[in-house]
C-alpha cells in the first residue's frame, strides 16, 4: 500500500475561521422560531439572548444597529421568530446566530389576516368618516379602561388645558375577548344618551395581541355608524388599528388626543389679553380723535355777544354809507339847480322864469324831503333789526328776570348736574350772585 499523505495541521484560529466561513456560505440567512431565554442588554446597546425549544437551544446576538429597529418587547419567555445568519464567534469557537430582524411568533399570520380585513372594510367605505369634532366639545365621553394609565393621562391634560369641559368615563375592558363587545355597547349607549357631542376611544400601548381587540370588524363598523363624532387614540404612534381607521379623527397617543380635543386656556387667555389691549388702544385713539374734533368745534363756536357786536358794526357801516349817498345826491341836486338857474337867467323870459322858479321850488321841496324820508326809513329798519337782535340775545332774557346758573364745569342745564352744598354763580341782567344748592327737586 502506498503511504497515506500527511493531514494538514491547523491552528485553532484557522479552524474556527474555516468553520465560520463554511457555515455562513452553507446556510446564508434563515428564519428560526423559538422561545427567548437569558436575555441580556449590556451598556453597549447590543442584545444577547438564547433561543430555545423543547429539545435544543442556540446563542444569538442582536447588534445595536439592528436592535433599534426591533418592535418586539424581547421579554423572557416570549415566542419570537428571527431572521439570522448562522456563524461562529471565532475567539471562543461558539456557534451562534447573528440576528437581523425579530418578529413576535404568529405575528405574520395576524398581520396578513388584518390586512385582508382592512382591504375589505376600506372597499365598503367603513373608513370614510371625516366629521369634524367640536373644539372644545361641550360634553366628552371617554371609552377606555377605568383604571388604565391612558385615562389618567387624558384627564390630566384636559384638566390642565380646559378645566371647564364636562367629561364622562364609560369604563370598558380594553384587552381580551370581552373588550370589543363592551366597547360596542358603550358606543351604542353614548349614541342613545344624547348628552355627548364627541367621543374618545383610547388605551395605552401594547403588543399586537394586546391591541387586537381594536382590530375587531364589529367594533370598526360600530365606530363608523356612531351618530357622535369619534376620535381614536390606541397605543403608540406606530400602532394603527381598524378602530383608528374607522374613527373620524385619529391621534397618535392618548395625551395627544386630549391636546387636540380642547384648546389651551393659556393660549385663549393670551389672545383675550391681546384683544383687550387692542380694544383699549382703539378706544383711546377714538377718544383722542373726538377730543380733537371737540376742540376744533369749540374754537369755531362764537359767543352771542360777539355776533351782536358784528351786526352792530355792520349797521353802523350801512348808516354811514347811507349818509354818504344822501349827501352825494343832495350835492348833485344843488349842482343841477345851479345849472338850471344859470340857464334861466340866460333865457330871461319872465313867465318861463316864474314857472320854472315855481317848478324848481316844488322840486327843491321834494328833493329836500326825500333824503329825510329815506333816512327815517333806514332808521326804522335799523331799529327793527336791533329789536330782533335784542330779542334773541341771552342778555335780553336776563333783563326779563331770568338768570343763568354756572358751575366751574360750565352752564348748569339739569338739576342732576349739581350736588347739594355746591356753590354756583347766578348771572342776572345786571350783576352776578353766588348761590348754594340746598337740595334737588324732581320737578
Amino acid at each position: 500500500m502506498p503511504p497515506s499523505s500527511p493531514l494538514e495541521t491547523l491552528s485553532v484560529f484557522e479552524l474556527n475561521r474555516r468553520a465560520r466561513t463554511t457555515l455562513e456560505a452553507t446556510f446564508g440567512e434563515v428564519w428560526v422560531e423559538g422561545e427567548l431565554s437569558r436575555v441580556s442588554r449590556p451598556a453597549s446597546g447590543h442584545l444577547y439572548f438564547t433561543l430555545k425549544d423543547d429539545r435544543a437551544q442556540v446563542s444569538c446576538a442582536l447588534f445595536r444597529n439592528r436592535a433599534r429597529f426591533v418592535a418586539a418587547p424581547m421579554r423572557e419567555g416570549d415566542s419570537v421568530r428571527i431572521r439570522a445568519k448562522v456563524s461562529i464567534f471565532e475567539p471562543r469557537g461558539d456557534y451562534q446566530l447573528i440576528v437581523e430582524a425579530v418578529q413576535e411568533a404568529g405575528r405574520g399570520a395576524l398581520l396578513a389576516a388584518l390586512e385582508r380585513l382592512k382591504t375589505k372594510l376600506e372597499a365598503e367605505g367603513v373608513f370614510d368618516n371625516a366629521r369634524e369634532l367640536p373644539c372644545p366639545p361641550q360634553h366628552l365621553g371617554i371609552i377606555t379602561s377605568g383604571s388604565g394609565a391612558a385615562l389618567q393621562d387624558v384627564l390630566a391634560v384636559l384638566q390642565a388645558r380646559w378645566p371647564l369641559l364636562d367629561v364622562s368615563v364609560l369604563p370598558v375592558p380594553v384587552q381580551g375577548d370581552q373588550a370589543a363587545p363592551a366597547m360596542i355597547r358603550a358606543l351604542e349607549a353614548a349614541g342613545r344618551d344624547g348628552r355627548f357631542d364627541a367621543l374618545l376611544i383610547t388605551r395605552g400601548g401594547g403588543s399586537l395581541e394586546d391591541l387586537w381587540c381594536f382590530n375587531d370588524e364589529r367594533l370598526a363598523r360600530a365606530i363608523q355608524a356612531s351618530p357622535i363624532p369619534v376620535m381614536s387614540a390606541v397605543g403608540h404612534e406606530i400602532d394603527t388599528t381598524l378602530a383608528d381607521l374607522a374613527a373620524d379623527v385619529r391621534a397618535p397617543t392618548p395625551s395627544a388626543a386630549a391636546e387636540r380635543l380642547v384648546p389651551d386656556r393659556r393660549d385663549i387667555l393670551g389672545r383675550l389679553a391681546t384683544l383687550t389691549q387692542r380694544l383699549n388702544s382703539a378706544q383711546q385713539r377714538q377718544l383722542e380723535q373726538l377730543g380733537q374734533r371737540l376742540d376744533h368745534a369749540a374754537s369755531r363756536l362764537r359767543h352771542p355777544g360777539e355776533r351782536l357786536s358784528t351786526q352792530r358794526q355792520r349797521l353802523n357801516d350801512l348808516e354811514a354809507r347811507l349818509t354818504r349817498a344822501t349827501t352825494y345826491r343832495l350835492a348833485q341836486a344843488r349842482q343841477q339847480l345851479t345849472s338850471h338857474q344859470a340857464r334861466l337867467q340866460q333865457a330871461s323870459p319872465e313867465r318861463m322864469v316864474r314857472d320854472r322858479r315855481e317848478r324848481l321850488g316844488a322840486l327843491e321841496q321834494r328833493l329836500m324831503a326825500a333824503p329825510e324820508r329815506q333816512i327815517n326809513a333806514q332808521r326804522q329798519r335799523l331799529e327793527g333789526i336791533m329789536r330782533e337782535l335784542n330779542a334773541v340775545s341771552p342778555l335780553a332774557v336776563l333783563g326779563r328776570g331770568y338768570a343763568i346758573l354756572e358751575s366751574p364745569s360750565g352752564v348748569v342745564r339739569r338739576s342732576t348736574d349739581t350736588t347739594p352744598g355746591e356753590v354756583l354763580t347766578a348771572r342776572l341782567g345786571e350783576g352776578r350772585l353766588k348761590v348754594e344748592v340746598k337740595r334737588r327737586l324732581k320737578r
